[in-house]
């Protein structure tokens, strides 16, 4: 077991993603069974399908699993809060729903802990099993977000991350906050590092994205992030 992790909370959002949960569900228990202490948080985020019923049915069987439901979808990044503050670990891997997120890659984000880290991201960039338009507008936005934010993150969308809890609810809360989490947790002072991963193609759902509503969204946002980071300020404190 890793003892650098008391205990590692799993936190994945979901809407609409019923045919996914039992699979990820075991892929995850199998992947981290003997590695670390663990617990699995879903966020049901105002799910339309069968998505509640198969989370109810999941919970029964595993001891591991805690369910969080939104009474209607309030989008990824305030899941992702709502299911990091329901969670009981130190530690948080956040993991998109969809199964395009290895669990085994898991492993390897706790592997590349060190002192002074308080986020290990996944870069899908030599594995990534989209569309060629969304790799390609991937690429781009990729580059153009971090030449102005210098978070020295080659893929930030990806959504396999390990971020230590206390970091993550002190960051500030906006929506699409997701998009901009190394930025954000190097605003605050911390390490951030980025390990290779894999990614799979989506075998059950559909994408809730489209290549235009992520530009659009991503512009917008990302002028907010250079407002946010300009104004930021590190206090060096002493205590007597």
């Amino acid at each position: 077991m890793n003892e650098a992790i008391h205990l590692l909370s799993v936190v994945i959002p979901v809407h609409n993603e019923a045919e996914n949960i039992v699979p990820l569900i075991q892929e995850i228990e199998q992947a981290l069974a003997a590695t670390v202490n663990f617990e699995i948080v879903y966020v049901n985020d105002g799910s339309t399908d069968d998505t509640a019923n198969r989370l109810t049915e999941a919970k029964s069987k595993s001891s591991r699993l805690r369910v969080v439901h939104h009474a209607k979808s309030c989008g990824q990044s305030t899941a992702l809060r709502t299911g990091v503050k329901a969670a009981r670990g130190d530690w948080v891997v956040t993991m998109d729903g969809d199964g395009q997120n290895d669990p085994g890659d898991i492993k390897m984000l706790i592997a590349a802990l060190k002192e002074g880290v308080d986020l290990v991201g996944g870069n899908r960039r030599h594995a990534r099993r989209d569309s060629w338009i969304k790799r390609v507008s991937s690429i781009i936005a990729n580059g153009v977000r971090s030449r102005l934010l210098n978070d020295s993150t080659p893929d930030t969308g990806c959504g396999l991350k390990l971020i230590r809890r206390e970091a993550f609810l002190d960051l500030p809360y906006f929506d699409h906050m997701h998009r901009f989490l190394p930025a954000l947790v190097q605003r605050r002072g911390g390490g951030v590092v980025s390990v290779p991963v894999h990614h799979r193609a989506r075998e059950h759902g559909q994408s809730k994205y489209g290549t235009i509503d992520r530009l659009m969204v991503g512009i917008v946002d990302l002028v907010g992030m250079l407002w946010l980071l300009r104004r930021a300020k590190r206090p060096i404190v002493r205590e007597e």
